[in-house]
């Protein structure tokens, strides 16, 4: 069983046995028959991955990497806020009439801010680079796409707002902070993605990849995945797969989807179709 399985069993557990059921409570998500979607949640949940350790993707269920990193990709290098640009369907339900997502996400990494009196303006994942290769031991390299001036024109709030950057000796360790965590549709595509991100921070940085830590305010289960969640738990999971990356890459903005790999990755069949709340 890979690390990743172990803190997700871990996490949903946890949630099952001693979370707080907001039924009978008056809640935003609807399911598409319109009936409330209700969840179980525990607050404040912190995962911690050690990257030079081993690559934390399930098992217990596949995970679409491949897309997950196209996403992520489209969002941090990309910087783009239409769901024409991005190669998956995962963000149609959020396009407007405009075919974006309003300023959500990559366009946010993508506004330019005046850092420093005298330099040049850039974004937040340029300066993020910039810090990393001149400033690494600096305790201010992070990024932040909860923007309060922009949420009326988001039609999404972002869920994962918040990445911080911290250099100890030669490795990189990184931070996501998430508002709110579905754990059967989002949780580990999110963990693979930043665990991505940090690969590729490092990597492009002259670093050897540390611990990743994700944060959770709200990690819950829908009460209609609850029967799915449960039948996952019971799978024996497999050893974690070999995370492969072109390491002749230098350049942030030169990694393609293709650029990396998944070796001897197993993973078991989920067999259940998931109601999704919106």
């Amino acid at each position: 069983m890979s690390r990743a399985d172990e803190l997700y069993r871990q996490t949903c557990l946890d949630i099952l046995e001693n979370g707080f059921s907001d039924e009978g409570m008056e809640v935003r998500p609807r399911w598409e028959d319109g009936t409330p979607a209700h969840t179980i949640k525990k607050f404040g949940v912190v995962n911690r991955y050690n990257l030079a350790e081993e690559f934390p993707i399930m098992t217990l269920r596949r995970t679409y990497w491949k897309s997950a990193v196209d996403e992520l990709l489209w969002i941090w290098q990309k910087k783009s806020n239409r769901v024409c640009d991005l190669g998956s369907h995962v963000w149609d339900e959020w396009a407007g009439e405009d075919g974006t997502i309003g300023k959500a996400y990559g366009y946010q990494l993508g506004k330019k801010y005046q850092f420093n009196k005298g330099q040049e303006p850039m974004d937040q994942v340029d300066r993020v680079l910039y810090d990393l290769k001149h400033n690494p031991a600096s305790r201010r390299i992070l990024t932040n796409i909860y923007n309060f001036e922009d949420l009326h024109e988001m039609n999404l709030y972002p869920c994962a707002y918040s990445m911080t950057f911290n250099v100890t000796g030669n490795k990189l360790n990184a931070i996501l902070n998430q508002r709110s965590q579905d754990m059967l549709t989002a949780n580990n595509w999110n963990v693979v993605q930043y665990a991505v991100l940090t690969h590729m921070m490092a990597q492009v940085s002259g670093l050897e990849v540390g611990e990743f830590v994700h944060v959770i305010a709200d990690c819950h289960i829908y009460d209609r995945h609850i029967p799915a969640v449960k039948a996952m738990l019971e799978n024996e999971g497999f050893e974690a797969p070999t995370f492969k990356m072109d390491k002749s890459i230098t350049d942030f903005y030169a990694f393609t989807k293709d650029s990396f790999s998944m070796e001897n990755y197993k993973f078991h069949e989920f067999k259940f179709d998931i109601p999704m709340a919106i």
